[in-house]
């Protein structure tokens, strides 16, 4: 597949393509390593140690590819200024893209040697550090460029840049001796880097969300409303001292845990209610016409009160004794990662594809996308109770290993099981989003091919 020529019209699809390919993979390398939980032995060629940075590189990927295809489409299709350098958005792509392959490549080969997220080569973070560097340059002098009041997404994005390349550079202090020669500082500054670097991707994925319901909605007032600015005001709070209530494992007043869990949670409550109230606004022909756009945002903001409830019930510190490093943290993680991050990145996706594809297009993948939408769902539910299940098993165990591992292993079965369901229900919609927004990149190519040449 050759890979189309760039222009200010595609360089957002480009990156959501990116981005839908990049879940799909970390979906099945996810998948692969439910199963060699349960058996070691499956596929030796590749052994958890490598499937494991597979898997979360390639989530963290998508996240952000998403989110940065999105932040270029919506800024020059959605009403806002021109991009400032198409050119500098190309070298962007390129500069992730070849990054990306690499890092790939040095996990398969078994070289590592770097952090949580980042657990490649050190080298390998220069392209990306200096790819945000170019987005930000670009993103910036784009934005200024307009006339009168910013809306919200403008904020929570420039946010969001500003924030990662911080964080990005806070991940990488272990470098430095005065760092790593202490395992107490080393460990403090890599969870409030990588705290604070979820709240960086918050930000640029909430900022999307907001936009894609203004745009569906017709009501500009959204994005400039007291709540809007309310949950950018907490997410950027919540950026900078939420990260205090990972940071259990090393010592800390117990006050500023239970005051980064309060912060949080109301970050969660305040977008829950966004997107209640905005679906009440919206026309019943908007809500027909970008239905599947509609659907993914609902199902974030389901996800969004049944995370906060479990985030309310094991920021409790008698619970959190028992949960803390089990897998009920990992249900909250994911909970979070697929129900409302990749949702509203989704729900961004199919914003695109119904306002830009033709309505053929759009029939052709339609009962795919509403399978796949049910199915992901109830598969996700599943995965989230299996693994509070088998968290709650483990924090409260009062055996041996060998017994404790033996009395999880039905609800690590059932985990594997919805696992597998959650790929299939995500390749149900991935598949048709690829080949829809491939379809509107290709054209292109095809048109400026001959200028091209010569």
């Amino acid at each position: 597949m050759t890979p189309p020529a760039t222009t200010t019209d595609d360089i957002g699809l480009r990156f959501m393509l990116l981005g839908l390919l990049a879940l799909a993979a970390s979906l099945a390398f996810g998948a692969l390593g439910a199963v060699k939980f349960l058996d070691p032995d499956f596929l030796e060629a590749l052994p958890f140690h490598k499937v494991r940075p597979l898997h979360v590189s390639l989530a963290v990927s998508w996240i952000f590819l998403a989110a940065i295809g999105g932040i270029y489409h919506h800024l020059h299709k959605g009403g806002g200024p021109a991009l400032f350098s198409p050119r500098a958005a190309a070298w962007h792509f390129r500069l992730f893209a070849v990054t990306g392959i690499a890092i790939l490549g040095a996990y398969l080969a078994g070289r590592f040697g770097g952090r949580e997220y980042w657990e490649f080569p050190p080298v390998l973070s220069l392209p990306i550090f200096a790819s945000w560097i170019l987005f930000g340059w670009n993103y910036f002098r784009s934005v200024l460029r307009r006339r009168g009041a910013w809306p919200v997404y403008y904020w929570m994005w420039g946010t969001g840049i500003v924030f990662f390349l911080i964080t990005f550079s806070e991940a990488h202090l272990w470098l430095i001796p005065f760092f790593r020669e202490n395992m107490v500082r080393e460990v403090t500054v890599q969870w409030k880097a990588y705290g604070a670097l979820v709240g960086s991707w918050n930000m640029l994925v909430y900022g999307t969300a907001i936009l894609v319901m203004e745009k569906i909605s017709g009501d500009e007032t959204l994005a400039a409303s007291k709540l809007a600015f309310s949950l950018f005001f907490l997410g950027l709070f919540n950026l900078m001292f939420g990260w205090a209530h990972h940071a259990y494992p090393v010592p800390a007043a117990p006050w500023i845990r239970h005051f980064a869990y309060v912060v949080s949670m109301t970050e969660l409550l305040v977008l829950g209610k966004i997107i209640w109230d905005w679906r009440g606004t919206v026309a019943t022909w908007r809500r027909f016409r970008h239905r599947d756009a509609c659907r993914f945002l609902f199902a974030a903001d389901l996800w969004v009160f049944l995370n906060l409830l479990l985030a309310i019930v094991i920021s409790i510190p008698a619970a959190n004794l028992f949960t803390h490093g089990t897998h009920v943290t990992v249900a909250h993680a994911m909970g979070t990662t697929i129900g409302i991050n990749t949702m509203i990145l989704l729900a961004s996706v199919f914003y695109v594809i119904e306002t830009r594809a033709s309505e053929a297009a759009a029939r052709r993948y339609r009962t795919a996308v509403r399978a796949g939408f049910w199915l992901t769902n109830g598969a996700l539910l599943a995965f989230f109770l299996a693994l509070i299940g088998a968290g709650l098993v483990r924090g409260t165990f009062a055996g041996s290993f060998a017994e404790m591992t033996a009395a999880v292993a039905p609800w690590l079965v059932v985990f594997t099981v919805a696992g597998v369901g959650l790929m299939a229900g995500l390749w149900m919609i991935l598949l048709p989003a690829t080949r829809t927004i491939w379809g509107l990149v290709a054209p292109r190519r095809r048109a400026i091919a001959p200028s091209a040449a010569e």
